[in-house]
């Protein structure tokens, strides 16, 4: 009789540890695929580049400016991202991957 009492917490615990672990595994990234345009900062815009197509395969983006750079990044979350040399930024993700604001001051939009 002692063992159940024991037992059955100890599994109830288990199970739910296992549960909340795949719902934070199944986070729905956003889909950040596609062309975007640099604004609102003109000045921060000639730097890095005026449009941006990315590519996503799963959590890994790609990134190629109008200048024919190129950049690896990573989706980090359903609102964030980073992206890697040449701009070296972390952005947050807004209206469902249509907006990516960055942190040198850019706003990149589909």
């Amino acid at each position: 009789m002692v063992k159940r009492f024991v037992l059955l917490p100890g599994f109830v615990a288990l199970t739910a540890v296992t549960f909340i672990g795949i719902a934070v595994a199944a986070e729905q990234l956003p889909n950040l695929s596609g062309t975007y345009k640099c604004g609102p900062d003109t000045k921060a815009c000639q730097w890095s580049g005026m449009t941006f197509t990315v590519t996503q395969k799963g959590k890994a983006l790609e990134a190629k400016n109008d200048k024919n750079e190129m950049g690896v990044g990573e989706v980090t979350s359903a609102i964030s991202a980073s992206m890697g040399p040449p701009w070296n930024m972390l952005g947050t993700i807004a209206d469902g991957g249509k907006t990516i604001e960055w942190t040198n001051g850019t706003q990149w939009k589909k």
